[in-house]
């Protein structure tokens, strides 16, 4: 398949799909495969649904008319489409990737971006091998600035989506403990999330970095660096108070966050950071960062009744656990109660790791503790204030008879702990 005939087959097209239950009509059809799924089987389907064309790798499947375009690979021909159109827009992209804090970093910087720029930003978490394509498709001559975020669970997964989205700019949040069991230790997070760096050394593109990081310093040496953090910095940024909402000076400029939590202060400043070296007046950026309330369980402030909830349970790691359980010990409030779930993907270090986290809750003087998930229910400790519960469903039979009132609650765990199922029990 020409590249290039593909392309003006998706200039006529109203967009991608590659799922049939939520087709649109008059959409390119990509027949996409998986462990479990097999999109080449639902070709017919997809056009019976109103797809213009559909696009498949499977002789067996090939449908007898000119609407069905036959390829050696359909994720490859996607991303293919993907670069290719990438380079025809011309304009400039920003990636981001990091262990901790991608989205909610994403999110504030098109918040500031489009105060003055029409944007297109990674929608919800796809930031994959299929996700970053989509959203490099999603974008079209009227797009300004594109903010791709890169997720990865293994080596070579960034520098394969920077080969595809060929960024501009880029920002790496941090290095932390996160997909352990795929990277195989920290060293190899950091070599993993370095990827970006690298792309952008081969290309001779920008990244923004953090002066507070000295491990982002050293490992973005011989870099454009544009800096931003302390005095010395290109863009001087300061954290003015974090017990309850985060508060930041720029410029003389004072803004007032909707984010709890002191680890979403370098989130912050980057969007600043960014927003700034893009001319956006510290105006605008004050408004777009007052402006922005976290959802989809990231550290957002929720009011359920008598009870205060930060829930924090889109996802977890042993970096990100920490932090939260620390700046809610520091955050102002009475009757703190601590609901923690599992954390995943952490292969050989998920026993030590838990094991950790309990030994530091064990240390620390705070309220009632509720561990939930097979891996905190092995660990080991002395504190009759924490509770261990082997699963979900153990724990909410605890929970409906020991509802808590008047109570600050932490609600912290990775995504398949699903831990925002404790509001329908509280309310």
């Amino acid at each position: 398949m020409d590249i290039e005939l593909l392309h003006i087959y998706f200039l006529e097209s109203t967009g991608i799909s590659t799922d049939t239950r939520n087709i649109k009509a008059g959409s390119l059809f990509f027949a996409l495969k998986g462990d479990t799924f097999n999109g080449n089987k639902f070709a017919q389907e997809a056009l019976d649904k109103g797809a213009l064309r559909v696009i498949i790798d499977e002789k067996d499947n090939h449908l007898q008319n000119n609407k069905t375009l036959l390829v050696r690979n359909c994720l490859t021909a996607l991303q293919q489409l993907a670069n290719y159109h990438r380079k025809l827009l011309g304009l400039p992209i920003i990636a981001l990737t990091g262990s901790n804090g991608k989205t909610t970093t994403k999110e504030l910087i098109n918040a500031v971006l489009s105060e003055t720029y029409k944007t297109v930003a990674t929608k919800g978490n796809l930031n994959n091998h299929i996700g970053v394509p989509l959203t490099l498709l999603s974008m079209n001559a009227k797009t300004e600035i594109g903010i791709v975020e890169m997720g990865a669970n293994h080596h070579k997964e960034i520098e394969h989506l920077c080969e595809i989205a060929l960024p501009d700019y880029g920002y790496i949040t941090n290095f932390g403990k996160a997909h352990l069991e795929g990277f195989g230790s920290v060293e190899g997070v950091i070599s993993a999330k370095s990827e970006l760096y690298e792309n952008l050394k081969k290309y001779n593109k920008k990244t923004f970095i953090n002066t507070e990081d000295p491990l982002q310093i050293k490992q973005s040496k011989g870099l454009d660096t544009i800096l931003f953090g302390s005095e010395d910095a290109d863009l001087n940024i300061k954290l003015i108070d974090a017990t309850e909402c985060i508060v930041v000076s720029f410029k003389n400029t004072e803004i007032r966050s909707n984010l709890m939590g002191e680890y979403n202060f370098n989130n912050i400043a980057a969007a600043i950071a960014i927003g700034s070296y893009f001319k956006i007046s510290k105006e605008k950026i004050k408004k777009a960062i007052e402006g922005y309330s976290p959802t989809n369980n990231r550290s957002q402030l929720i009011e359920n009744g008598t009870n205060k909830i930060l829930m924090d349970a889109y996802n977890a790691n042993p970096t990100s656990m920490l932090a939260a359980i620390q700046n809610f010990r520091q955050a102002k409030g009475l009757n703190k109660i601590l609901i923690l779930g599992d954390m995943f993907e952490l292969g050989k270090d998920a026993e030590k790791e838990h094991q950790s986290i309990t030994d530091y809750l064990e240390q620390s003087s705070m309220g009632k503790v509720y561990l939930v998930g097979e891996n905190f229910f092995k660990t080991k400790t002395q504190a009759s204030r924490i509770n261990k519960f082997k699963n979900f469903q153990d724990f909410a039979e605890y929970l409906k008879v020991h509802l808590p009132e008047n109570s600050f609650i932490l609600i912290k765990g990775s995504r398949g702990m699903a831990l925002e199922r404790v509001l329908a029990i509280i309310k």
